[in-house]
């Protein structure tokens, strides 16, 4: 009797050890932080049409600028990317993608805004563009929370003990961190001739 209880106690040691709580809970955390990335470029994506109507009213001409802004958001919020596809490298990709896209049509519509004085300083137009750059400034804050919870995630899944029970029990794959997308690293041309 003594010998069956101490044989169990130490296989459950052994189990609690192989992954068994560890890697679902850096899974449910990787994919909790993944949740708050959607919540903020969601925000952000709310903000686009207050800010393009605002500046409609004042920049009429620039109906291209406003065009590709509501493009890009249209596109930016029809990709999603499920909890489940974050160790689809190319789902992740292309979520990327399309927020960069809205990322770089906003910063063409910000700089747009500078040829117009009365513009920058409506307070309509003010508040929107200092919601904007809060909700990126959480954003990005959420990418590095998101990317940090997906090292852990991937470092556990592949450390052992716990790549035992990642392997054999869970059937963990890795999950794909968010990467700046090639060329985000230049600011947007503006050409107003």
């Amino acid at each position: 009797m003594k010998l069956r209880f101490l044989t169990g106690l130490a296989l459950a040691a052994t189990l609690a050890g192989c992954g068994i709580n560890s890697v679902p809970t850096a899974e449910e955390n990787a994919k909790a932080k993944w949740a708050n990335v959607q919540a903020d470029y969601q925000r952000r994506a709310d903000l686009v049409p207050n800010l393009v109507e605002t500046v409609k009213g004042y920049a009429a001409q620039e109906k291209d600028v406003l065009t590709q802004v509501t493009e890009a958001r249209a596109k930016a919020t029809s990709v999603q990317v499920s909890a489940e596809d974050l160790s689809d490298p190319a789902k992740v990709a292309q979520f990327q993608q399309a927020q960069g896209a809205l990322s770089g049509s906003l910063g063409r519509l910000l700089a747009t805004v500078e040829a117009y004085p009365e513009l920058k300083s409506n307070e309509n137009f003010l508040a929107l563009q200092s919601q904007l750059e809060g909700t990126e400034n959480r954003i990005n804050v959420s990418i590095k929370d998101y990317n940090e919870a997906v090292q852990s995630y991937n470092t556990t899944i592949r450390t052992f003990p716990d790549l035992i029970g990642a392997k054999i029990i869970h059937g963990a794959k890795p999950m794909t961190p968010y990467q700046a997308q090639p060329g985000s690293e230049q600011a947007p041309k503006v050409n107003f001739g």
